[in-house]
């Protein structure tokens, strides 16, 4: 049956070359944005574009502010911090995500907790949610805490994996209730609609990513969606070294980083937003094509749900069981069809180990399943 799949998925693309899993599509005004870009010698953070790309994805998205930064990962950190993070603090996530999500809790020197994912969403799920938040919170003076560890929990960070939206909507709810901040990783979702809001504009804040893999790229880099003008002005402060604005004077008045996206990197992205819609129906035409074929060999296809428009970024199966999902992998990378599992759990890298954590039932067996495969536009 793999040979099958194989042949399937090389017949989409019309190559007997190697296929990508997902290779960035450059057909709009790229170059020209880019020539335009050099020529005015601003290439590094400051420049047209800068405003102009956050301007239109905060058109896109509607949100009110649309702060670009260096990488989706920087983006999640200083989302973190706004959001009030402290040291010592616990962030509340997914084990079954991409290390940046991890990693981005580290660098605001909190702890990730990480809890379990609903099978039909692979993202956070709000029923293991609110069970470990019972069997483990408590409210202390307004504030939530682990009554364990007696940290303060501050915060609850969901990804929505592979630009399919979790259920956040009941995610937010519970977060409200326990007073934790919602710092959504909307990493995989620009594009991406739920009951017709953009992913990353649920709670106060979030993140989205524009790395060279994603449906829309500007090389490496980031954004920060929020509607609240108080957290914008400090990201942007934040991640300008927090440099006081002066005529000369260098005035530093916090410790800052330097995470402004440069000038050349939102040119690309600019020409890549005006092709957005091209590349989402694009992709949802080839999801639906996997879809119809999978379902007639017998293997299951990560489906959008109802009310959900996704991007479908990456496009994913799942497999009988974790014999089934190597041998596949096997056989499609040695075939020249490049192929992935879904990422090893959080929880058992050597660094995330011992941190606290739930039951984690369905990321254990997704993890032992899912395989993303080729999903990249077709010209």
């Amino acid at each position: 049956m793999y040979k099958q799949l194989i042949n399937f998925i090389r017949d989409q693309f019309k190559t007997d070359d190697f296929i990508p899993l997902h290779a960035p599509t450059f057909v709009g005004k790229e170059k020209e944005y880019l020539n335009e870009c050099i020529d005015s010698t601003f290439v590094s953070s400051v420049g047209k574009f800068v405003d102009l790309f956050e301007n239109k994805v905060a058109e896109y998205t509607k949100s009110k502010h649309a702060i670009v930064c260096v990488n989706g990962t920087n983006a999640l950190h200083l989302a973190l911090l706004v959001a009030g993070v402290k040291p010592s603090d616990e962030v509340i996530t997914q084990p079954l995500t991409f290390i940046a999500t991890t990693n981005a809790i580290v660098y605001a020197n909190a702890n990730p907790v990480f809890v379990d994912v609903d099978i039909d969403t692979m993202g956070l799920s709000p029923k293991a949610l609110r069970i470990f938040l019972e069997e483990n919170s408590e409210l202390r003076n307004g504030e939530c805490y682990n009554k364990f560890t007696n940290n303060r929990i501050k915060a609850c960070m969901p990804m929505h994996t592979f630009g399919h939206a979790c259920r956040i909507e009941e995610i937010l709810s519970i977060c409200e209730e326990y007073k934790i901040e919602l710092v959504e990783d909307a990493a995989e979702g620009m594009g991406s609609f739920y009951k017709g809001k953009h992913l990353g504009t649920f709670g106060k804040i979030a993140a989205v990513s524009f790395n060279g893999n994603k449906i829309m790229t500007t090389g490496g880099g980031g954004i920060i969606l929020t509607d609240n003008d108080e957290l914008a002005a400090e990201v942007k402060h934040l991640s300008t070294q927090s440099k006081v604005p002066h005529k000369w004077e260098y005035v530093h008045d916090n410790i800052g980083f330097n995470y402004r996206m440069p000038n050349i990197n939102a040119a690309l992205g600019l020409a890549q937003l005006e092709k957005l819609d091209f590349f989402i129906e694009n992709k949802r035409e080839l999801a639906n094509v996997y879809s119809s074929f999978f379902k007639e060999k017998g293997v299951s296809f990560f489906e959008e749900r109802e009310d959900e428009k996704c991007n479908f970024w990456l496009n994913a199966i799942i497999l009988k069981d974790k014999k089934e999902r190597d041998s596949f992998l096997d056989e499609s990378n040695t075939s020249g069809v490049m192929t992935r599992p879904i990422w090893q759990l959080m929880n058992k890298l050597p660094m995330f180990k011992d941190n606290v954590k739930g039951m984690l039932t369905n990321s254990e067996w997704l993890e032992d399943r899912v395989v993303n495969i080729p999903s990249s536009v077709r010209l």
